[in-house]
């Protein structure tokens, strides 16, 4: 399903502004030649696609590249026409000459340089967000408390680059957090693709404690196993390896986090998504026992804010990850707006929050533009 959506995409993203450019400027020219030579890239690369779209398992590796490729064309291509219609525009306002196609030109190599760096270094520009959450529930011991939060590492795609992932947990551990979380999908797929980085994801320290929760790429639905049993195995694999490297599991759980006489719960849920995402979830199990506290849920799925948290219970604060806002954000804007009412950053409704964190890895293409990947201090305020 989601290489369908993309697949969608990249086919209006690839047609769109080419047909502009060739209908404005490219038909225009006297050779035919040139007319016929245009469409080639754009030809193949739609060629490419259906062949990748028909053998996406043993091609999928590859895929991500032919992502990268496609956009290092089609993103300046957009910019070139958005910027030249929108010239062309006040031109036609204001009768004085604005050299649309040179000032377009120079606008649509600047977006390819922007494209090459997110395909290059942007997987690893890790940025470091300080949020605040204020509510008058929060015990006056937890004032100033801190929590930092780190989601969709994805073991598998920095397979071999276990130096990128060192700093970012030494990032982490320089924010001197008072608590560590993780929102889950901690893997691609298989829960050996995180051995490596095991010594590394254990380094990572705070004052009470590193937690975790699991995400729907966590329990394996991605790839083809010989068994349900077999898939089921390696999900208990990767809650022990995460247990070895002293990150504490809450499947439907909770745990109390205490401050002289005051405390706070944070309770952790598997997975709860809509369809075609795993609904593992049980809120009532694992809110058991919090009543009447200031309550912090992991959850990895955003959309649970809307369907469950918010009409179901009084969780003052919820910490998400999932839509990595889709990896790619230009100029601010995100198709992640498209799928998740919730996307990226902090959200509030009457005084109760949702954060979302776009994740600190990458999955389907090796790259981030914009969408930096994300470590968050979320600081605690008794308003």
């Amino acid at each position: 399903m989601i290489l369908v959506r993309v697949s969608l995409f990249f086919i209006l993203l690839l047609l769109l502004p080419d047909w502009y450019i060739y209908k404005v400027y490219v038909k225009q020219a006297a050779q035919v030649w040139m007319k016929k030579l245009y469409w080639l890239p754009t030809v193949l690369l739609l060629l490419a696609l259906v062949i990748f779209v028909a053998a996406h398992d043993s091609l999928h590796d590859a895929f991500g590249v032919y992502l990268i490729i496609t956009l290092c064309f089609t993103v300046p291509k957009l910019i070139f026409v958005l910027c030249d219609v929108v010239l062309r525009a006040l031109h036609r306002l204001v009768r004085v000459p604005l050299y649309h196609k040179s000032v377009s030109t120079v606008v649509a190599v600047a977006t390819l340089g922007y494209v090459l760096f997110g395909a290059i270094w942007g997987k690893e520009y890790f940025q470091v967000k300080q949020v605040t959450f204020s509510s008058p529930d929060l015990p006056a011991a937890f004032d100033g408390y801190r929590i930092l939060q780190l989601s969709d590492i994805h073991s598998g795609s920095w397979k071999g680059n276990v130096e990128a992932l060192q700093r970012a947990v030494a990032l982490c551990n320089a924010q001197h957090p008072d608590l560590a979380v993780f929102t889950g999908d901690l893997v691609n797929s298989r829960a050996d693709e995180m051995k490596e980085f095991m010594p590394v994801f254990s380094k990572l320290h705070a004052k009470d404690g590193v937690f975790s929760v699991l995400g729907n790429h966590d329990y394996g639905t991605y790839v083809r196993w010989n068994s349900e049993a077999e898939r089921l195995a390696n999900i208990d694999t990767l809650v022990m390896r995460e247990e070895q490297m002293g990150w504490k599991m809450l499947m439907n759980d909770h745990r109390i986090i205490r401050r002289g006489n005051d405390s706070i719960a944070l309770i952790g849920v598997e997975n709860s998504g809509r369809p075609p995402f795993p609904d593992r979830g049980d809120l009532p199990r694992a809110q058991q026992g919090t009543e009447g506290m200031f309550k912090v849920l992991l959850s990895h799925d955003p959309t649970h804010w809307r369907r469950s948290v918010l009409p179901d219970t009084d969780i003052q604060l919820m910490l998400a990850g999932h839509t990595h806002d889709m990896q790619v954000n230009l100029f601010g804007f995100s198709f992640s707006r498209f799928i998740y009412p919730e996307y990226k950053g902090l959200y509030l409704q009457d005084g109760r929050g949702l954060y979302v964190n776009i994740g600190l890895g990458y999955v389907l293409f090796p790259m981030r533009l914009g969408a930096w990947p994300e470590i968050t201090v979320i600081t605690l305020r008794k308003k």
